[in-house]
């Protein structure tokens, strides 16, 4: 059986758990920085299309949310042609943490390419969007109530 997948659970997981423990000071709940960065990298996100970005389910992007609305990170403004949509946007709280999270990733980023040439990291990227992409399009699959057949 190949260990790729099983590789990348293992940074994913590990890298999840230190930012969880980094970020708890600016009182982000676990998970939340993965939501924060979302909505400052494209505010006015909104919560549907933010929950298709993360690939979770709509009732944990619904929390999340609203727990960081909670806390003023973020804010949610009606739109003005569709009065149920809510469009979300940082605040300056929320621009504030995003600094540090954006200097956490990018340095968690060189972490792990520490000792790839500059052709093999970007071969790397290439190929781990076109997974990401696959597994995306398999998660939009499932969660319709689809079966995969393995």
């Amino acid at each position: 059986m190949a260990n790729i997948l099983r590789s990348i659970g293992v940074v994913a997981r590990t890298l999840d758990s230190i930012a969880n423990i980094e970020f708890k000071q600016y009182e982000l709940a676990r998970g939340q920085y993965m939501y924060l960065t979302r909505i400052c990298e494209n505010p006015g996100i909104i919560q549907e299309r933010l929950a298709e970005m993360i690939c979770t389910d709509r009732t944990t992007a619904a929390r999340a949310v609203q727990r960081l609305a909670e806390n003023d990170f973020i804010e949610r403004r009606f739109d003005s042609e569709n009065r149920k949509t809510k469009h979300l946007y940082p605040t300056k709280k929320g621009l504030k943490v995003y600094e540090p999270i954006k200097r956490e990733n990018d340095y968690s980023t060189e972490v792990a390419f520490q000792g790839f040439s500059a052709e093999e990291r970007k071969n790397a990227e290439q190929l781990l969007d076109k997974m990401s992409v696959n597994i995306a399009q398999n998660w939009d699959y499932v969660k319709k109530g689809n079966k995969r057949n393995y």
